[in-house]
């Protein structure tokens, strides 16, 4: 997952295998080009799919940091339509030091006041002894208005993951303390739960990760015995579909059990951390002629974490609420050459969907996903049109829903996470 207090200095070595995601904040109308309006052809679910009963979830990322350079505030949440779509925000990010669970930002998280103007409710903060401020006092008013929503606090994220290695020596003490912040009085009626985001177990074998295959699993077992069964404990994980890739570095079908879904990151499979390319889109659906890695899309990810034994309703399929692109290019199509990364409001070869997609409008469609080219420059990310093919496809591999990254990269009017809500 991109952006999460997330270092500009991207490599193609760390981004393999999926799973960085964007920043972002919000207005503009989308635009959804002709050649989007009919479906996208997806392989039909296998009969023996494991569709769960309950209705799908929608998921959604709420960055800590986008209230400073993205000015966006849980009330946008709100204000959007996006608070009565979504099952669940995941809180990101809690840091990971010293084998422990830590604060990331607290003044964002409970000490930032928030006036009438913005806040949920209406109401200002107060400076009284004891009072919480912060995104933590606006997600509590949020789930008052919108009891439909829980909420839960990941940690790690591409920036804080590094100290999940030192948790993994002692699980116990790790959920321990976990549990100690997350649950702690002050705000612990906001979250109902936790979320791992650990990028990732054995990323480049164990001569530089030591954790080991089991790592992972024995750290959400520790968080799953500290918080109960009422809780929810979750977990991001790479989408890296290739044969002896990081799904299969790590023993995920472990964990599995004790979680209560699975987020693969089928996002961020290319982009400008390849300067010269060749253009792809960052999250393909399906495989397509001339893909530049063989297993980096979407179903790829899917159907190896459902071939180790992971139920496909504990699965969600992952959306980017953004675009990645490259300046210099000449080829309209895939697979053009490039100078550099395009630019972007925050970060070179990153741009969120609500800027790009009016910028660049989408002009044609591969793998599943959109891309665009003007100016020379080339995109690639997802529409309305696009996003509701996925969720189709989503709907015939039984999977549990989707989640995406992340909410201010969307819309005012909510138009991407509308298309979402279309799974189920």
């Amino acid at each position: 997952m991109r952006y999460r207090p997330v270092s500009s200095a991207l490599t193609a070595v760390a981004l393999l295998g999926a799973g960085l995601l964007p920043a972002v904040g919000a207005s503009a109308a989308p635009q959804v080009e002709p050649s989007e309006q009919s479906a996208l052809t997806v392989r039909e679910a296998p009969a023996a799919v494991n569709a769960p009963a309950a209705a799908k979830r929608v998921v959604g990322y709420f960055t800590e940091w986008g209230v400073y350079d993205r000015n966006y505030h849980v009330k946008n949440i709100k204000t959007s339509g996006s608070a009565s779509k979504l099952t669940n925000i995941v809180y990101a990010f809690g840091n990971t030091t010293g084998g422990r669970c830590t604060m990331g930002d607290s003044y964002a998280a409970y000490d930032k006041a928030y006036d009438a103007a913005g806040s949920v409710d209406g109401v200002a903060d107060t400076w009284d002894a004891g009072a919480l401020r912060g995104n933590f006092n606006q997600l509590r008013k949020l789930k008052r208005e919108f009891p439909n929503i829980k909420v839960v606090w990941s940690f790690g994220g591409w920036t804080w993951s590094g100290g999940f290695t030192e948790a993994a020596k002692n699980p116990t003490a790790f959920a321990n303390s976990c549990y100690s912040l997350v649950e702690d009085p002050r705000w612990a009626d906001v979250f109902d739960g936790i979320d791992i985001d650990w990028e990732y177990p054995n990323a480049c074998g164990l001569s530089c990760d030591n954790s080991g295959p089991n790592a992972f699993n024995n750290v959400i077992t520790a968080l799953r015995n500290r918080f109960g069964s009422s809780a929810l404990v979750t977990a991001a994980i790479t989408a890296d579909g290739t044969n002896g890739g990081k799904i299969d570095a790590t023993n995920y079908a472990a964990a599995a059990p004790k979680l209560d879904w699975i987020m693969p990151m089928t996002y961020d499979y290319f982009g400008a951390f390849n300067a010269q390319g060749p253009t792809a889109p960052h999250s393909p659906l399906t495989s397509y002629n001339g893909i530049p890695q063989a297993g980096f899309h979407s179903d790829a990810a899917i159907q190896k974490l459902k071939s180790k034994g992971i139920p496909a309703s504990k699965l969600l399929l992952g959306i980017g609420f953004y675009g990645r692109g490259w300046t210099g290019v000449t080829q309209a199509a895939p697979g053009g050459r490039a100078t550099g990364a395009a630019p972007g409001k925050y970060e070179a070869g990153i741009e969120d969907y609500k800027l790009i997609s009016t910028r660049c409008p989408s002009t044609g469609t591969v793998g599943g996903t959109a891309y665009a080219f003007c100016n020379g420059q080339w995109w690639g990310y997802d529409t309305p049109a696009t996003i509701r093919s996925k969720m189709t496809y989503a709907n015939q591999q039984g999977l549990g829903g989707a989640f995406f990254w992340e909410l201010s990269g969307d819309t005012a009017n909510g138009s991407l996470i509308t298309a979402v809500k279309t799974i189920g």
